[in-house]
């Protein structure tokens, strides 16, 4: 069972991906791991095994070459496989997308959970937690979006002459931030300039919350005064829309 071992490690197969082709539980895939030999799995999921890795017994896993060729071959039986079945999973939760959206949307979900199932050192979990800030702050941050398109370019993912969003900002924006990148890869700024420009970063960002608090504290004196002038002691469904006009008044008087 070793050979099996290594081979899934040289595939870079992760057991949550295995699991799922196989239609087990992780778990059970671990105690058929544990079985000295492939030909002790139940018959139906060791045909699986042998369909994915292009095989007739378990004698071949100790033959297999693997190269980038088999590893690609194996990847596209391997998503094929789990597609279809987690669009079968995902298909009731996505009623009302189209299908373009419903794969994207099966895709981004599976992935996700196959990542943190496999998170040992947390770090996937708080890369999640930052992605879901992202994920938050897009309309707000429309140059977010220029960062998503040029990540999946420079990936190879996406065409580098593709525009889908504002052509111009999206060039500019592109253009700054592969000068950006080249200069974090190549190491061809000074630590000294660069805790500077760290130092402006983190001064900016603290600039940034302390007039979002001074706003909060600003709007919490106009609600209390507002709910003050008009008798109330709370904002309700029934008053809320008399207070917020009572605080935009307030708010408009010292304009």
């Amino acid at each position: 069972m070793q050979e099996l071992y290594t081979l899934i490690n040289q595939l870079g197969i992760s057991k949550v991906r295995l699991a799922k082709y196989l239609g087990v539980s992780r778990q059970m895939l671990y105690n058929y791991l544990a079985l000295p030999s492939v030909d002790e799995w139940p018959k139906e999921k060791a045909a699986k095994l042998f369909a994915l890795l292009k095989i007739e017994d378990s004698k071949e896993i100790k033959d297999i070459k693997v190269d980038g060729t088999y590893i690609i071959a194996v990847e596209n039986r391997l998503s094929n496989n789990t597609k279809e079945s987690s669009s079968r999973e995902l298909s009731a939760d996505l009623k009302g997308f189209n299908k373009k959206e419903q794969e994207v949307l099966a895709d981004i979900i599976n992935l996700l959970k196959e990542k943190l199932q496999d998170d040992k050192t947390k770090e996937t979990y708080f890369s999640y937690v930052y992605l879901y800030h992202f994920l938050q702050s897009m309309d707000a941050a429309g140059e977010l979006k220029y960062m998503l398109a040029y990540m999946s370019k420079s990936l190879g993912f996406t065409n580098p002459q593709e525009f889908v969003f504002d052509k111009d900002k999206q060039f500019v924006f592109e253009s700054i931030m592969f000068s950006a990148m080249t200069l974090y890869s190549g190491g061809g700024s000074s630590k000294t300039k660069l805790a500077e420009a760290h130092k402006r970063f983190v001064e900016d960002i603290e600039h940034k919350k302390e007039e979002k608090l001074s706003r909060t504290q600003e709007l919490n004196t106009a609600k209390i005064q507002a709910l003050k002038e008009l008798g109330y002691s709370e904002i309700n469904e029934k008053n809320a829309k008399e207070v917020l006009e009572k605080i935009a008044e307030i708010q408009s008087r010292k304009v």
